[in-house]
């Protein structure tokens, strides 16, 4: 099905069609010249179905906002090497944001009919949307946390038999940390019922045996450490956290 092009620069208001209608939310960044601009790819179907992502908006003005996109020469969690990055830190130092972040992940986790009595987060990117999410739902609240590398359970957590989880994390782009999260969830005896996360980095191609939702997916080019283009190359490395 033919698709349809907008660029749009970031930093600047607001993100429109020409008829002055909201653009769908799936969008994909390039590495552009600075302000950072972000490419809006949608087919005409996804453009039916513009009315129904008001919300999407809001959500990018909130990462803007609190500038959580940024550029440069970054190594990712995953050992790829990107010129964006994503700083979900910048985000979640601002509790109002957080909170209104976590009420919209919520409504589309109950429109999925996803139904959790505890909440697990990897430390450290997960923990302040995932402890905000279980508030809101009131539920209880737990963490993972690396003990020599890997991410475990400790401080006296457990999950009983059949107890249903929902695994929260902040980014996900190759999903290192959820797999792990699943991982302890089914060797303690557990149920997994899905995955809540505020973007994905993936553009979709994080797949795992549980259901998955997201507030963004937003697609930069990564590279391994050994086929770094120079351009990128000769900016100093970063290694921002989570």
């Amino acid at each position: 099905m033919p698709s349809t092009r907008f660029v749009r620069n970031v930093f600047s208001r607001p993100n429109r069609h020409v008829d002055g209608s909201a653009l769908p939310p799936k969008f994909v960044a390039e590495r552009l010249p600075v302000p950072l601009k972000i490419v809006f790819v949608f087919s005409r179907r996804a453009a039916q179905r513009r009315c129904m992502d008001a919300s999407q908006q809001e959500i990018l003005d909130i990462f803007t906002r609190t500038r959580a996109l940024l550029q440069g020469h970054f190594v990712l969690r995953s050992g790829l090497h990107s010129g964006h990055y994503f700083q979900c830190a910048q985000v979640c130092q601002r509790m109002d944001a957080v909170e209104r972040l976590a009420e919209l992940l919520l409504a589309k986790l109950r429109a999925q009919g996803l139904k959790f009595s505890t909440v697990l987060a990897p430390a450290m990117g997960g923990l302040v949307i995932g402890q905000e999410v279980a508030r809101q739902a009131k539920v209880r609240y737990i963490f993972a946390e690396k003990e020599n590398n890997v991410l475990v359970m400790r401080r006296g957590f457990t999950l009983a038999p059949g107890e249903p989880v929902l695994i929260v994390e902040d980014v996900v782009t190759r999903g290192g940390r959820v797999l792990e999260c699943l991982e302890i969830i089914r060797k303690t005896g557990g149920a997994a019922v899905g995955v809540a996360m505020l973007v994905d980095r993936s553009a979709g191609t994080a797949r795992f045996d549980v259901p998955a939702v997201s507030l963004l997916e937003l697609s930069f080019p990564t590279y391994p450490a050994d086929a770094v283009p120079e351009a990128l190359a000769k900016i100093p490395i970063e290694k921002p956290g989570s």
